[in-house]
């Protein structure tokens, strides 16, 4: 067995430890696989390990990877900040985008999602924590931008997603996710999706609601950023 198919097998088996911790089941939990800045080969061994739902943050990179992965049946995910002149490519190329936080990109990636696609699955990116250096609409004005985009075509508005501040103890942990599960819950619209927790914190995460956890270092390995 592969060093990343060993890694994700203890991966899953965390998840699943966290969910029956949680009196839930690790049906309920999807494992998205962070690929961004591994090379296509990584996630093709990944992929012949059984994992199907990749996520990438750099448009040019990702376009690369899908077009060497062309055979394989891989849910591509769009996690990164979004510009108005990537949102045609996003569009056309991915099944699911969980980093919307503006009106005007829902209604860019809703005029350019092909019609012979369906519906392009969508979460909105929330600042939970108040950072500037992060993106994400404020926790005040989530409600208003889910109700408008929910009225948008070719979109489905699955639900919320959020980094919150990084936390070393668990509580604190929780306690971030906890946040974002209140605000899903006070909208009101049928969103089933939470996309919280990563490589650090997916457990905290997971017994708090989270329905995907976003996964890369702990599957590939720690990441080596050749950008400026």
């Amino acid at each position: 067995m592969t060093t990343i198919a060993c890694n994700l097998q203890a991966v899953r088996a965390a998840m699943a430890a966290a969910a029956d911790s949680a009196g839930r089941t690790a049906g309920e939990v999807e494992l998205l696989a962070v690929s961004k800045t591994f090379p296509a080969a990584a996630l093709r061994e990944a992929y012949l390990a059984g994992q199907r739902c990749f996520a990438e943050s750099y448009l040019q990179e990702a376009l690369g990877k899908i077009a060497d992965l062309h055979d394989l049946a891989v849910e591509w995910h769009f996690i990164g900040p979004i510009q108005s002149n990537k949102t045609r490519a996003i569009a056309e190329n991915f099944a699911w985008v969980h980093s919307v936080d503006r009106l005007k990109i829902a209604e860019r990636l809703s005029a350019q999602r092909p019609e012979h696609l369906p519906p392009l699955q969508l979460c909105l990116q929330v600042n939970i924590s108040g950072e500037a250096s992060k993106g994400g609409v404020p926790p005040g004005e989530v409600g208003a931008l889910a109700e408008a985009v929910a009225r948008l075509p070719n979109l489905q508005l699955r639900g919320l997603m959020a980094i919150p501040a990084p936390a070393d103890e668990v509580a604190e942990q929780r306690a971030g996710f906890a946040q974002l599960r209140e605000l899903r819950d006070q909208i009101s619209l049928p969103l089933d999706t939470l996309s919280m927790g990563m490589s650090h914190d997916f457990a905290a995460a997971i017994a708090e609601g989270a329905t995907i956890v976003r996964i890369g270092s702990a599957i590939f390995g720690s990441r080596v950023y050749m950008r400026g």
